[in-house]
């Protein structure tokens, strides 16, 4: 009986971690859920249910979480899912205030290459960090100008807020641009090349921005 008991204390407190901590809440409302080409979609945290949903309508196979393996309730839940569901699950940890480094570039050029399709990629708003890689994908896999894949993905429309400190992922973007005009040169080639760290400290946020996206809309 006391076995019993505990078990349900802990469903509940993961369940609790879920849509209270986590902000499941609000994700079950509004998952944030766009289709980027007819094969990858971009969403925030799925929670079991919505993962079992997308795997009946749209046939995903793999899921690529965004935000790394973690101790969070919502990562043992989309763990645990995806093993029942027999979905991929894919553990990618990127960044949404630091500009993407050439070994995380190419780690998702192999990933894109090689998963399972239909695939979903989230991280916890499916704002910041899955409007970058999705963005690297248009440009990475599909080939598509970084200018136009910019414009697509790292949107307002998506909860993208570019004025706050997550802001430098359009200027990792913008800085290319603005170099491949002086001197013309592939996306690949410049990330590879460029200082990372100069980067990001030339990039100037607004501060009230800062303020909704990290103490509002408590980002990660």
């Amino acid at each position: 009986m006391l076995t019993l008991n505990t078990n349900k204390l802990k469903i509940l407190k993961d369940y609790l971690g879920l849509y209270l901590v986590d902000h499941g809440f609000v994700r079950a409302i509004y998952p944030n859920l766009h289709s980027i080409d007819n094969k990858m979609y971009r969403s925030s945290q799925p929670s079991p249910k919505q993962l079992k949903g997308l795997k009946k309508k749209y046939g995903i196979r793999t899921v690529i979480n965004l935000r790394g393996e973690n101790g969070l309730s919502a990562y043992a839940f989309e763990n645990a899912t995806c093993k029942k569901l027999e979905l991929d699950l894919i553990n990618f940890r990127a960044y949404s205030r630091n500009p993407p480094e050439f070994h995380e570039v190419k780690t998702l050029i192999r990933l894109f290459k090689t998963i399972k399709y239909p695939a979903l990629m989230h991280c916890k708003s499916g704002s910041d960090r899955t409007g970058v890689v999705a963005t690297l994908y248009r440009i990475l896999h599909l080939n598509e100008s970084v200018e136009l894949a910019l414009k697509k993905e790292l949107n307002w429309k998506f909860g993208h807020i570019k004025s706050s400190h997550t802001g430098v992922l359009d200027y990792f973007f913008n800085q290319y641009l603005l170099e491949n005009r002086v001197e013309p040169k592939s996306f690949l080639d410049w990330v590879e090349n460029y200082d990372h760290v100069s980067l990001k400290q030339k990039f100037r946020s607004s501060g009230w921005a800062t303020f909704i996206v990290d103490k509002i809309l408590r980002r990660e």
